[in-house]
């Protein structure tokens, strides 16, 4: 994630890891340095984003707690409470993107903060590489199973879908544009009609025609209840 972000901000980084030489490899695409320790790049840095293991939280905090001057925290499932106590005195954010942002196209959640002019700031960086969400913390891993898992999901749809047109004839890299393309122009329609999903089926439905035929067996397939398994799956783990 801390990659994909890199890129879609495209600025020079500063950046640490724990000597797998992609600190090195992603300062020297997109300008930077790769910096020997996390203590010099908070002393360096004027916001520190938290990319790492959320096992390693004070481990890291160890380091740079004290010294670092705002951070905000990519850590899926540790709190504000729990970020607050190993950064003591140090405005903290909580944001979860997803990969997308790489293509300045991502959806990134932002836990209300306690430090609003953080999360102004924190608001205006993740707005140049896509939609920022703002929700209660409460929520987050329920938002987080729709946006950090929804590129994987999509793509599995997007792939089932595929085998099934090139099961009818049409070859493989047909197939693949037919769907992806139809996907993507479909996301651009739902965003045009306000996120109105029934207005969006009910231009393309027409009763008994092909379009109701098609739905009724993804209904009986169990579409509905496979998403709904899919989200206590994940947010329940």
């Amino acid at each position: 994630m801390a990659s994909a972000l890199a890129r879609g901000w495209g600025d020079p980084v500063l950046a640490t890891d724990s000597g797998s030489g992609r600190a090195a490899a992603l300062a020297q695409e997109l300008g930077g340095e790769a910096l020997a320790s996390n203590a010099e790049l908070a002393e360096r840095a004027d916001l520190v984003v938290l990319a790492h293991k959320p096992a390693q939280l004070d481990e890291v905090a160890a380091e740079i707690a004290g010294t670092a001057k705002a951070v905000v925290s990519l850590l899926a499932r540790v709190s504000l409470e729990q970020l607050a106590a190993a950064y003591p005195g140090t405005p903290v954010v909580r944001v979860e993107p997803n990969t997308p942002v790489q293509l300045r196209r991502g959806v990134s959640l932002l836990a209300e903060p306690a430090d609003a002019d953080l999360g102004t700031r924190a608001q205006e960086l993740f707005e140049r590489v896509g939609t920022v969400i703002r929700l209660p913390e409460k929520l987050l891993n329920a938002g987080a199973a729709c946006t950090g898992v929804g590129p994987a999901y999509w793509a599995l749809v997007a792939e089932a879908w595929i085998d099934a047109a090139v099961a009818r004839g049409i070859p493989a890299p047909q197939a693949s544009a037919l769907v992806v393309e139809t996907m993507a122009g479909s996301a651009e329609l739902l965003r045009d009609r306000d996120f109105d999903t029934l207005a969006v089926r009910r231009e393309v439905t027409s009763p008994g025609g092909t379009t109701a035929r098609g739905l009724a067996a993804l209904e009986r397939g169990g579409l509905r209840g496979t998403f709904a398994e899919a989200m206590d799956s994940v947010v329940d783990s």
